[in-house]
């Protein structure tokens, strides 16, 4: 494989991979939600998966030892947690709302 695409052998750990899966993920809800209107839109469980796959490979990270890594990567899936939520209130509220 090329050296300039190591990063995207998904048989590997990659902590940058997930990460950055999940922010895309965040951006195109908040583009998809049309935010300040939460229009609802069920295209809005395509970035939900995609964060939630970004979450299984940032698990993937962990150690089983602590180490200071290990705290970082503890940080990243809290971070991963939180935008999983955020999109799924965008999906979830829309329909709430019209009652």
């Amino acid at each position: 494989m090329r050296r300039s695409m190591r990063w995207a052998d998904w048989r590997k750990k990659s902590l940058v991979r997930g990460n950055v899966l999940v922010i895309l993920s965040l951006i195109a809800g908040f583009a998809l939600s049309h935010f300040p209107y939460n229009q609802p839109s069920l295209w809005l469980i395509l970035p939900t998966c995609a964060a939630c796959l970004g979450t299984v490979d940032t698990l993937r990270c962990m150690q089983p030892r602590w180490s200071w890594y290990h705290g970082g990567v503890l940080l990243c899936v809290y971070m991963d947690l939180m935008v999983v939520t955020l999109i799924l209130f965008f999906l979830v509220y829309p329909y709430l709302g019209s009652r």
